[in-house]
């Protein structure tokens, strides 16, 4: 099942970052896994939150720009290479691997990590098949 993945850019200057984590924290948003890649001017910040229709909304509220994409969590066996678990029937089926950072919590003993890849229903379909777990809108509710 996709999750929501909200994505923001930012000024590469201090206390941006800060700013988008007040501004949820103060409505109650919670932050369940963040990626920031930068460039000499700009910042994608990408964020699972636990509310993503709210907290679109306050960000939007407050001047930012956002995107929403939908996205893949995945369970991700937690010992050296295991991550490989997730990455090979994904190769093997010819699909690109975009991104990959980690959620900040966990629903069971696994690690768990959220993908951006580049066809992300074939993705699901091909991970389910090779007994990975795929994880829905529980992630928001931890």
């Amino acid at each position: 099942m996709f999750i929501k993945q909200i994505s923001v850019s930012l000024e590469n200057i201090p206390g941006m970052l800060s700013n988008i984590s007040e501004l949820l924290g103060k409505e109650g948003v919670n932050i369940r896994a963040i990626s920031v890649a930068d460039t000499s001017d700009i910042s994608t910040v990408r964020l699972i939150v636990d509310d993503p229709v709210k907290g679109v909304n306050i960000l939007r509220g407050h001047g930012y720009a956002t995107k929403e994409t939908e996205v893949l969590a995945v369970e991700c066996p937690d010992h050296p290479g295991g991550v490989n678990a997730v990455l090979k029937p994904l190769k093997n089926a010819g699909i690109n691997v975009l991104y990959l950072y980690p959620y900040l919590g966990r629903v069971s003993d696994q690690a768990i990590v959220i993908l951006g890849v580049d066809r992300t229903e074939e993705a699901e379909d091909v991970l389910k098949r090779n007994w990975v777990k795929t994880l829905g809108k529980e992630l928001y509710n931890i």
